[in-house]
């Protein structure tokens, strides 16, 4: 008996995914789409892409696949010729020894599917899935390979030379012809970097090749194949030529910078060459200026990640009239961010607000930004003198790193201005013995300090696959949680998925410890008490301490115990 098939509306109202009244409006509907059924239900919005692939399932009685959690396989894709996922709007599944699996949207197109039978030299066997996951999954999965790809062959990255009379643009491929596959390499990193939301780009030579690695949310992982060491050396005199080092020196470490212009926005990055036992490495920083201004937009204490008890108090203390406001912590752990949210809350017209920094990673509205250009003679001190000199309110020095700058900074503070800035110490009571140790008047210091932050940033558990967790009693013991601590935990892990690049996080969140200056802590800091007392004293005040921050965000299931262990330790 022949198979009779049974209409695409029909089996749409015996899923219950349209009444049988709206058939005709569809019928309707596409004499004006010109489209087909299916496709014009799915723009009036009478019935989901989904619900359409599994009708067409049914009626062509094909298996309907659900690709919302599906990662592309890399390698069945270098099986297919370049473009006909896209043209074909498929997604290979599974290969045996000659025959292709494959989630299609459209199986009506029995020629093109038998001409890209002929095409493959392999049986297609079919199944169907909703259009929109098809190119979804095309775009991720296949994104970064393609992105490669036409960055290798049609993308061009305009390099600029900051010049007198303004931006020039160089034409490095015309004086390096011969390394033209090297330069495209290095265009399509930057921009797949740029892609990833990556901070660095490490370029390391070791003894099997070169690794290029991209450092995302204060983590390094490997971005490509290790490539190989035949290029390094090529890899390395390009970087220098972008950045104007001296190529024929490979003893010594170069540091140097270039610019530049993707479509019509321009790039900042600097650029470090460090000698090895394998060759040279070198450390490219991004500064996305322009995507920096856009995250700057609506920056506050609560997206940084503050918890509502340390807002409070840190509100309180930046709005006084004068006095400094320190925050502290390592390299890359968001010390500036944090001041410039600090002072975006506060930011008036009806008071000047001036900042020297090494360099100006964000540019605010309203506020006068200084850079510091030690090769010309502009340091922190300098130029802190020079601020004073122009009647401010609220002054920011990026970081104190001389007894020079940490006098000015105190004095200014005392003499009625609100000075934030930064230093590196690893909690806010190594922070007191830094500017002791700088020669600082220990009652002049104190009495000028409003608050010390420490901060760190731990990543957030990305929200598209993380699942709630339970942990044995054994280890939340170890972390010294309690059972009333945990009877309300919200523990969750992630595994990694293609919205995350398989990391399991996306995103970071600050913790951060906050000493607020009390009369008590101001006398037995200039009596030099024990850090024992000043911590018990803190403490009594309402400091939480940074290992404590931290457990409440795993508590609240933002964050995991491996990724607090990373950047904090437990306090004895």
């Amino acid at each position: 008996m022949k198979y009779q098939r049974k209409m695409l509306g029909r089996i749409l109202v015996d899923m219950g995914a349209i009444t049988a009244a709206e058939i005709d409006i569809v019928l309707e509907k596409l004499q004006v789409t010109g489209k087909n059924f299916g496709d014009t239900g799915v723009i009036e919005k009478l019935f989901t892409e989904e619900q359409l692939a599994q009708a067409l399932a049914i009626q062509f009685q094909y298996e309907y696949v659900d690709l919302s959690d599906q990662v592309l396989d890399q390698e069945l894709l270098a099986l297919l010729p370049s473009g006909v996922p896209m043209k074909y709007n498929l997604v290979p599944l599974d290969k045996t020894d000659d025959r292709l699996t494959v989630a299609i949207a459209n199986p009506t197109d029995v020629i093109a599917l038998d001409n890209l039978e002929l095409q493959l030299g392999l049986k297609l066997e079919l199944k169907i899935a909703a259009k929109g996951q098809i190119e979804r999954l095309i775009e991720r999965g296949a994104g970064s390979q393609r992105v490669l790809r036409e960055a290798s062959e049609d993308f061009k990255l305009q390099l600029i030379k900051e010049t007198d009379k303004g931006d020039e643009v160089l034409s490095i491929e015309k004086l390096t012809a011969d390394t033209s596959p090297i330069i495209r390499l290095i265009d399509s990193t930057l921009f797949d970097a740029l892609n990833k939301r990556a901070s660095d780009i490490h370029i390391e030579a070791t003894g099997e090749g070169v690794v290029i690695k991209y450092r995302v949310d204060g983590v390094l992982y490997q971005a490509t194949e290790t490539i190989d060491a035949r290029f390094q050396s090529p890899i390395i005199s390009r970087i220098k030529v972008m950045s104007e080092l001296d190529i024929s020196e490979r003893r010594i470490p170069q540091d140097g910078r270039f610019k530049v212009r993707m479509g019509t926005k321009s790039i900042d990055f600097r650029v470090s060459i460090m000698p090895t036992i394998f060759g040279e490495d070198a450390v490219i920083r991004i500064l996305d200026k322009e995507s920096i201004a856009a995250d700057m937009k609506g920056l506050t204490l609560e997206v940084l990640g503050f918890a509502e008890r340390e807002r409070t108090r840190m509100r309180s203390r930046i709005r006084e009239p004068y006095g400094m406001v320190l925050v502290t912590g390592p390299t890359g752990s968001g010390k500036t961010t944090t001041l410039y949210a600090a002072l975006s809350e506060i930011n008036s017209e009806e008071e000047k607000v001036v900042t020297i920094e090494d360099p100006v990673e964000y540019q605010v509205k309203g506020v006068v930004q200084i850079p510091v250009n030690e090769k010309k003679g502009l340091t922190f001190a300098k130029g802190l003198r020079s601020i004073l000199r122009h009647d401010p309110d609220k002054i920011m020095v990026g970081e104190i790193r001389d007894p020079e700058t940490a006098q000015i900074a105190v004095q200014s503070a005392l003499t009625g201005h609100l000075v934030f800035t930064t230093v590196h110490a690893n909690n806010v009571f190594d922070v007191l013995g830094r500017f002791l140790h700088m020669g600082i008047d220990p009652y002049n210091f104190v009495s000028c300090l409003n608050c010390v932050l420490a901060q760190r940033l731990v990543r957030k558990l990305c929200p598209h696959c993380k699942e709630p967790v339970t942990h044995p009693p054994e280890l939340l013991s170890q972390y010294g949680l309690t059972e009333e601590q945990c009877a309300d935990a919200n523990f969750h892990d992630a595994n990694g998925c293609k919205e995350c690049n398989g990391l399991g996080y996306a995103g970071r969140s600050a913790i951060v410890e906050l000493l607020e200056m009390t009369d008590e802590i101001r006398e037995r800091i200039a009596d030099k008490s024990p850090i024992s007392e000043l911590k018990k004293l803190a403490r009594e005040n309402g400091t939480l301490f940074l290992r404590e921050s931290a457990l409440e965000k795993v508590l609240l299931g933002e964050t995991t115990f491996r990724e607090i262990d990373r950047v904090t330790f437990a306090e004895n």
